[in-house]
């Protein structure tokens, strides 16, 4: 299952340090089920999105993930890819942009040469530069956030509810951000997706860094160690009591002021659920915990 991770900080660029492969354990002794790619999204002074990725098809190429990373943005995203559709490359690894927005799904879906008629009819086939659902879905988001007046929340809302009644899906879970923004979805309730809004340290004196691990993605940093700010994640990363999962249909959209404001566009099924017997085998391998 791809790992998602993502971290508003608030109006003021922090400085945070990231490693992409940060297990518990050694890799030797993990599963050869390895990942298949690895990215982090940030943004610049200016708002310019600035992506380092790649592809991990090789144990050599590891190495680009467990290096640490010291980056400085408002927002950040993270991706640990494990390949449902599409080659191990580099236009298919996550994060993926577009008009200036980052975008990294966890999940699967069915029913590609639909999409990409339907993507062609609105005039944004041509965004899409690999194989995999998850940037047909983004470029679905992007088509209705134009048409919508550059509103991503309307575009989000329009682009699920059309693969939601015309595709069969599995898993739609995903992270958008801007330099000022990010809005998370969960749908349906296949995955996990968590949130954690953190105030600052309310007593004087030393408080502790953000320090969020998984088995995957791992982050710190001192800068927010007395600032509030806002994680989502696949998992619950530290053992702070005021994570909590995101329900099923629920979007969340974070702002500059770090309120999470939380809607429910998306209250039932897909039209044509999936299960995990009902994806292919490397798909249903790349979907499990």
């Amino acid at each position: 299952m791809c790992r998602l991770f993502g971290l508003h900080a608030g109006a003021h660029p922090v400085r945070a340090t990231f490693w992409l492969l940060d297990a518990p354990d050694s890799l030797s002794v993990q599963s050869r089920r390895e990942p298949d790619g690895a990215g982090i999204g940030t943004y610049d002074a200016a708002g310019k999105p600035r992506v380092a990725k790649q592809p991990l098809a090789a144990w050599e190429d590891h190495a680009f993930a467990r290096e640490a990373r010291d980056l400085k943005s408002t927002t950040f995203l993270a991706h640990v890819r494990y390949a449902s559709t599409g080659a191990l490359t580099l236009v298919n690894t996550h994060p993926f942009e577009q008009d200036g927005r980052l975008f990294a799904h966890n999940g699967s879906f069915e029913g590609l040469q639909k999409l990409d008629a339907h993507l062609d009819s609105l005039g944004v086939l041509d965004l899409v530069k690999g194989q995999t659902d998850s940037e047909r879905l983004f470029a679905l988001i992007t088509a209705e956030t134009r048409k919508a007046a550059r509103d991503v929340g309307i575009g989000i809302g329009r682009a699920v509810s059309w693969i939601a009644a015309e595709l069969p899906v599995f898993s739609l879970n995903f992270i958008l951000t801007t330099a000022t923004d990010i809005w998370s979805l969960r749908y349906p309730a296949t995955h996990e997706l968590y949130i954690l809004e953190r105030e600052p340290a309310a007593v004087p004196g030393p408080a502790a860094p953000l320090d969020a691990r998984s088995k995957r993605i791992h982050s710190r940093s001192t800068e927010l160690t007395r600032s509030k700010h806002v994680l989502f994640a696949t998992e619950r990363m530290d053992h702070d009591p005021g994570w909590r999962p995101l329900r099923s249909g629920e979007l969340i959209h974070v702002g500059p002021d770090l309120a999470a404001r939380s809607t429910f566009p998306f209250p039932d099924a897909p039209a044509h659920q999936l299960t995990l017997a009902d994806l292919e085998p490397h798909a249903a391998e790349s979907q499990k915990p």
